[in-house]
């Protein structure tokens, strides 16, 4: 499916060649070694307005700094995305090390600021073109909003938006669960594919995450230039890792956020979160390589066979041995002076007072 007319800035920019450079990943994470944690308590005011839900975040190696989507659903302020910088020159994070510089507000496909509830963006990319920014939206399956991925300036002015394949639309009995859509976004490692996926699966591919059983995700991959889809992969989350207390409170697991780190191959983040217990944190290697394309199934309930991406845990954040928050966001980040890369993670404080704080996470990658 072609995208929505682009503009003629919008056009201009994907014929352009001379994409911006990307730091090489290399292809084997061998483990991750934690060195340091930063905090923000819930209620940290900056520009006038309540800062959390940092539910996405990326890194500009151009200005060394950083990107991070809120999720607010322009119900406290403003839709908005955040510049950051992050000094690990010591090679280690510690508070302090984390300024926020800049507040900008998303605006709406016609220009206008969102209306209260008309939004949950969720994932943001920085494009292989100067100021350009690829995000994400979860939509509202109760009030039947369709998730999209969009692309704005730096401005925050929309350019363009994807057309989605009409599975994951909402209605009656189809599409995307509610509050379990697209948090997810990651250019393939070529950067000619932008991939998204549904936290937990379809309606109409099966049931969501429990205690006894995962949930079939849909990861998508969308082409950049022209915004077909090329492919759709089913990633199969793990069950819920604890049962909540009291039994029959709220439970949850699902796919949270990906991260390409070589071809085909990917970081997925797995949150599991119960009542009475709390967050559990889990970093999946995976590959879209002898996974079924399911393209073009309005439901995998229809295949004979599917073959899931194959899985393979690279960290548990319980090993950590740190209170742990909703941890939604992670990218590269820069290179530390003794020449290691290194990965960042984001939490989601969902605004709440009562114990949940804005947490950043960050390792020190070592390779095979």
């Amino acid at each position: 499916m072609k995208r929505k007319q682009c503009t003629s800035l919008m056009a201009a920019l994907l014929c352009s060649t001379s994409a911006l450079a990307y730091p090489g990943h290399g292809h084997g994470i061998r483990h991750l070694e934690f060195i340091g944690e930063a905090t923000f308590p819930t209620g940290y005011v900056f520009d006038g307005v309540e800062l959390g839900g940092l539910s996405g975040i990326d890194y500009d190696a151009s200005a060394d700094s950083f990107i991070a989507i809120c999720d607010d659903r322009a119900q406290i302020g403003p839709a908005r995305f955040y510049e950051l910088t992050m000094d690990l020159s010591d090679g280690y994070l510690d508070d302090g090390d984390i300024v926020f510089t800049h507040m900008t507000e998303i605006l709406d496909a016609d220009g206008s600021s969102f209306e209260a509830g008309a939004i949950d963006p969720e994932s943001i990319r920085i494009a292989p073109f100067p100021g350009l920014l690829y995000w994400t939206s979860e939509g509202d399956a109760n009030a039947g909003l369709a998730p999209f991925v969009r692309v704005m300036n730096r401005q925050g002015q929309p350019l363009d938006e994807f057309e989605l394949p009409e599975a994951y639309l909402p209605n009656a009995n189809h599409g995307i669960r509610n509050n379990l859509a697209f948090e997810s976004l990651t250019f393939s490692f070529n950067r000619e594919y932008l991939y998204t996926a549904t936290e937990n699966a379809l309606v109409q591919d099966g049931p969501a995450a429990s205690i006894e059983s995962g949930s079939s995700s849909r990861i998508l991959m969308l082409d950049r230039d022209n915004g077909k889809a090329k492919g759709e992969y089913i990633y199969k989350t793990d069950p819920v890792t604890d049962a909540p207390i009291p039994t029959g409170s709220f439970s949850t697991n699902g796919l949270v956020e990906l991260l390409s780190v070589a071809p085909h191959t990917f970081i997925a983040m797995e949150r599991s979160f119960s009542v009475g217990v709390g967050n559990s944190i889990r970093l999946y290697l995976t590959t879209t390589l002898g996974a079924s394309n399911v393209k073009g199934l309005d439901s995998i309930e229809d295949a004979r066979r599917v073959r899931s991406m194959k899985k393979r845990l690279l960290l548990n954040l319980a090993d950590l041995g740190l209170p742990l928050d909703n941890i939604e966001g992670i990218s590269f980040g820069p290179t530390l002076p003794s020449g290691e890369r290194t990965l960042i993670l984001v939490s989601d404080n969902n605004f709440n007072s009562g114990g949940q704080f804005t947490q950043f996470l960050a390792f020190k990658i070592g390779r095979y």
